[in-house]
């Protein structure tokens, strides 16, 4: 366990020296400065890229789940009643006030109104899948949460809207779906 711990440790101190040289480097560049906010305001930074980059260079982040265990409070599968082609997606039949459960775990990126589709909760999963959650309700989750996979997202009202997209490619929702 020390050993691990030592590990993680490591691998904290070298992200934030990492994230410290990125700080001086804006405030003391100009260009660099202009680069690195047109690469996070402008473009879309993928989440699943930016893990694999870490663990590419750093390690593994899987060793935060050895260390630190916490057990979910709520952890369910997706349950409907009935399902049926819907726009880019899936129209869901779910009970009122229906607590949804997340399918696969991931960060939030976006959350907001979406025509046809209402409140609208995009999580991009570890797998680089975005995961439309349309007509949720009553949510805690904020923008760029991380969120795990059985906990609960928010809530629905008879109608739960699913859409799969991976790369702005429109995914076939059956094969997700489960």
């Amino acid at each position: 366990m020390k050993n691990k711990r030592t590990i993680f440790f490591s691998k904290t101190l070298i992200s934030i020296i990492l994230m410290l040289v990125v700080l001086i480097l804006i405030k003391s560049s100009t260009s660099f400065k202009n680069n690195f906010y047109k690469q996070v305001y402008d473009n879309n930074i993928s989440y699943t890229y930016l893990k694999k980059l870490y663990n590419k260079y750093i390690g593994n982040t899987d060793i935060l789940d050895n260390i630190i265990k916490t057990d979910a409070v709520f952890s369910e599968k997706l349950v409907y009643n009935d399902k049926e082609k819907y726009m880019d997606g899936v129209k869901l039949t779910v009970d009122d006030n229906y607590l949804v459960p997340l399918e696969e775990s991931g960060i939030v990126v976006f959350i907001g109104d979406k025509e046809g589709y209402g409140n609208t909760i995009i999580v991009q999963r570890v797998d680089g899948i975005d995961e439309w959650y349309g007509n949720i309700n009553n949510t805690n989750v904020k923008l760029y949460d991380y969120v795990k996979k059985g906990s609960v997202l928010g809530e629905a009202n008879k109608n739960l809207y699913l859409v799969y997209k991976k790369d702005s490619n429109i995914l076939n929702y059956e094969e997700y779906l489960k």
